[in-house]
Order: structure tokens, then sequence, then C-alpha cells
């Protein structure tokens, strides 16, 4: 009889595990490969275990990677992933064109009014929330402090691009392996045309006019691409054509760059010891300016959204409310160092003293997102919204095409005017067939 109870007690359980197996929801999670996702993705199997009904499945792609992947999936239909890693710019977008799940009942301790007003605006279309945003970000210059003192040089808090074309030929020593100046050369639309977008504002240009006829090869975009490309290639490291956000990150870290003017997102990086071999001689300012400060700084959310097309969405909300929430602010800090949390998104991090403690960077960022301004990048009118962006669905092949071919020009195969004068005509012709300007 003994034998028996023990034979049916384990048949029991084989039984319930196997139930248990079944009834799990699988989360397919489409993102970036950049640090703090990483970062999400270590710390997930805490949420698995606290949801043993839930099972998280992770597609972790390079940026270029990712957005053609999502876009081609949710514009399908196809319904590969419950979770997409998104930003401001498709937010808006595929919320309007209801691809998205409005994000709604969401749990009272997750605290929606903490989150930074500028940030849930850019995640919202028609006062609907479709996003949560795990980190946001502005733009910002860093140096290296020890490099800078070296050459006999200090960092003015607003520095203006004349002053850093100066501050990088001095610094430059590729023979000892020093550069004088890390940009993104990558090319696509958030790659280097998010900081060549930025550059242009401030030498006073638009990518259109209030009549959406293209601008690419006035005066404004032939002075900021004609610098963008002496820096990189005068003072910039070999083959900075390829390099984006994490190339540049990795070379600024071993000490290999004396400036990277980038995303405000990197300074926790840069400060952690445990990643960063310059974490001592790290300083900061705002992003440059030239004519100026109009648009100088971007404004950005990395964030996660449901597709309509997701059979798992309430798992899928679970996990995100659980990714983006207080509570796990709090996890990174206890986990990885307080610099480390994902920044930019909730008010109750920058009211924290054990993040104001590790944080020096904290107020200059803040300042950099609460002031980025979408509505107004630059110093004329434009019929847009979005700093280093055009908010128009066009713009991903528009903004790819364009950081093609300046990218192009950067590695010597055409120069600035020849580079300007074809995407001025090839995004006219897009613009033509697209029916702008709408009626």
């Amino acid at each position: 009889m003994k034998l028996q109870s023990l034979i049916v007690s384990a048949a029991a359980t084989l039984l319930s595990t196997a139930a248990v197996t079944q009834a799990a929801t699988t989360v397919t999670i489409g993102t970036v490969n950049n640090g703090d996702m990483i970062v999400m993705q270590k710390l997930s199997a805490r949420f698995e275990a606290e949801n043993p009904d839930i099972d998280l499945n992770w597609v972790v792609l390079e940026e270029n990677v990712l957005r053609q992947r999502l876009t081609t999936d949710i514009a399908t239909g196809s319904g590969q992933f419950d979770v997409v890693t998104i930003g401001t710019y498709e937010v808006p977008i595929w919320g309007g064109k209801d691809w998205l799940v409005p994000l709604e009942g969401l749990p009272g301790d997750y605290d929606l009014d903490d989150v930074l007003q500028s940030i849930r605006d850019g995640l919202s279309h028609e006062g609907k929330l479709y996003a949560l945003p795990f980190y946001a970000e502005s733009s910002m210059t860093f140096y290296n402090s020890s490099l800078l003192e070296k050459a006999g040089l200090s960092m003015p808090d607003q520095p203006t691009w004349d002053q850093v074309k100066v501050m990088a030929s001095k610094i430059h020593d590729p023979g000892n392996g020093v550069y004088g100046i890390c940009l993104r050369g990558k090319p696509g639309w958030g790659e280097n045309m998010a900081l060549v977008s930025t550059m242009v504002n401030t030498f006073g240009g638009r990518w259109f006019d209030e009549n959406w006829k293209p601008e690419l090869d006035s005066p404004e975009w032939q002075q900021a691409v004609g610098l963008y490309i002496e820096l990189q290639q005068k003072y910039g490291p070999p083959g900075a054509s390829s390099n984006g956000f994490n190339e540049n990150q990795a070379l600024f870290s071993s000490g290999k760059c004396g400036i990277w003017i980038d995303a405000t997102s990197a300074a926790g990086g840069l400060y952690n010891r445990s990643e960063s071999q310059v974490a001592d001689n790290v300083g900061f300012a705002q992003a440059p300016v030239a004519v100026t400060s109009h648009g100088n700084h971007w404004l950005w959310s990395w964030a996660l959204a449901i597709p309509k097309t997701s059979d798992a969405k309430a798992a899928a909300q679970k996990f995100m409310t659980w990714a983006t929430s207080k509570s796990y602010i709090e996890m990174v800090g206890a986990s990885e160092g307080w610099a480390s949390v994902p920044p930019g998104t909730r008010k109750s991090t920058y009211a924290n003293p054990k993040y104001k403690a590790a944080a020096p960077f904290a107020p200059a960022v803040l300042e950099a997102i609460q002031t980025a301004d979408p509505t107004k990048p630059s110093v004329q009118p434009v019929p847009y919204t979005g700093v280093q962006y055009v908010g128009i669905p066009e713009f991903q092949s528009i903004g790819t095409q364009v950081g093609q071919t300046i990218a192009g020009a950067l590695a010597g195969q055409m120069t600035v005017k020849q580079a300007l004068k074809s995407v001025q005509s090839s995004v006219s012709r897009t613009m033509r067939r697209a029916g702008y300007p709408k009626k």
C-alpha cells in the first residue's frame, strides 16, 4: 500500500508540474543591446521567480536591426513580439495607427504621476499612453578630464562647436592610441542622424521648411555636416563610419577618446568603476551649440509597448510595469550601483539621496531632458515635431537614407556638397510621392 501511495503521489506531482508548465505564458521581448537592457535581462530572472506562470523569451538586437525587425513585424501584423522596445518617434505614430495597446489599469503602486511629464507626453497619442519608459535621455558632452588637463584645457559648462574642435585638435594623439573626439558615424536615423540633426539645429538649419520642402543642401546643413566630417576625419578614431553608441562608449570607457558627445544615458556606465577605466576622470557639459542653442540636445526614451497582435497582453503588461517601476530602480541600485539605475524617467529617482550621491551628472541630465523642446527644434519655424528626428512615418526611411549617404561622405566616397545635393534630390522625390504637403 505504501509503494502504491508513493506512486500515486509522484504521478500527481508530475501531473501538477505538467499543468503549471502548460499554463505558463510566454512573453517574447524585442529589445536593443544597450547596457541598461542587458541589466534588465539579467535581473528578469527575479520576475520569473515571482511569476512562475510567465516565461520570458528575449530577442536582443543591435539598434538598427531591432528597428527594422520590429517595424516589419508590427506593420505586417505577424505578431512575433509581445513587448517591443521603441521610442518617442514610433510610439505616437504606431499608437495613431492602432498598432499598440493603450496602457490602462496600471497598478496603484506604479505611480504614473511620478513619471516625468515630458516623457509621458512623448509616449502618448491624443492623450492616451501607449508605452512605459524604461529609460529616457537627452544628449550631452562627456570628456576625459585628465586628457584635457594634460593639454592645458578646460571645458566650459556650455561649449560651442568651435571650442570642441580646438580641444579635439589638441588632445588628438593617435600615436598613443588617443583620439580627440568620438562621434556617431554608423548610418541610421537613430544613429549618426541623431547627432547630425542636433548639429544642424544649432547652425540654424532644419529638415523641412513650412511647406515640407527639404532643406538638406542649405548653407546650415553644409556647415554642420562639413564640421561633423572634419572632426571625425581629422581627430576621430579610424573606421568612424562604423561606430555607433556602443562602440564609442567602449572607446571612451577605455580612455581612448578625449571628447564624446552622445546620450546622457551613457553617464551611469562611464561612472561605474566595474565598467569604465576612466570613472574617476569623467567630466560632463551641455551639448555644444553653434549660432543658436535651439535644438542642441535631443529628447528620447527607450520604452516598452505591447503590439495589438500579442496573444499575451496581460502578462506583457505585468512584465512592463515591473521593469519600469520604482522597485525595479531600487533593485538596480542595490545590484549594479546607484549610478547605473535607468535614468530620466521618474521624479523620485532624482529626489533619491542615494542617486544624488552616486550620480553627480544627475542635475545636468534632468535639466537637459526638461529643457529639450521637440515642438521647437529649430530657430526657424518647422511643420514637424522632434529634435533629432521628424515625427512623420516617412522619416524612418528618409533618415536612414540620408544617414547612409553622410556615412559615405565620412568614409571619403564623396564630398559633403555631393552628398547633400544627392539627398536633397532623393528626399524631395520621396516627399512628393508621399503626398506632401498634405491638404
